[in-house]
């Protein structure tokens, strides 16, 4: 059974960081492509970052190039997205989302087949 599993989120001051983890289990990373979405209050469900299959090639949304870092560890079938620098329109909940698909500058949300149950990331003084 394919499953998602997200945590590390939480309440955090703006310039503040946080790491999300997304636990994989009924495959393997080198089997798909993992990315992170997020979803704000009544806003569309945009991408933010995805790890190739090799983990070789990353990609991020505009509005978080160079605040965040995606990265995984095999051996424990995990995924993260480190944070930094953290603003207030950061806020959303984080989904984790297999396969992640980017191309032409933007993430397809209709592509993805498997979603976590998401993760909330308030960023508030």
């Amino acid at each position: 059974q394919l499953q998602l599993v997200e945590s590390g989120g939480g309440l955090v001051q703006p310039g503040g960081s946080l790491r999300l983890s997304c636990a994989v289990s009924g495959f393997t990373l080198d089997y798909y492509a993992i990315g992170w979405f997020r979803q704000a209050p009544g806003k569309e469900r945009d991408g933010v970052s995805c790890i190739s299959e090799s983990g070789e090639i990353t990609n991020y949304a505009d509005s978080v190039k160079g605040r965040f870092t995606i990265s995984r560890d095999n051996a424990k079938n995990t995924v993260y997205l480190q944070m930094s620098s953290l603003k207030p329109e950061d806020t959303a909940v984080y989904y984790c989302a297999a396969p992640c698909t980017f191309y032409s500058g933007r993430y397809y949300a209709d592509q993805v087949d498997y979603w976590g149950k998401g993760t909330l990331v308030t960023v508030s003084p």
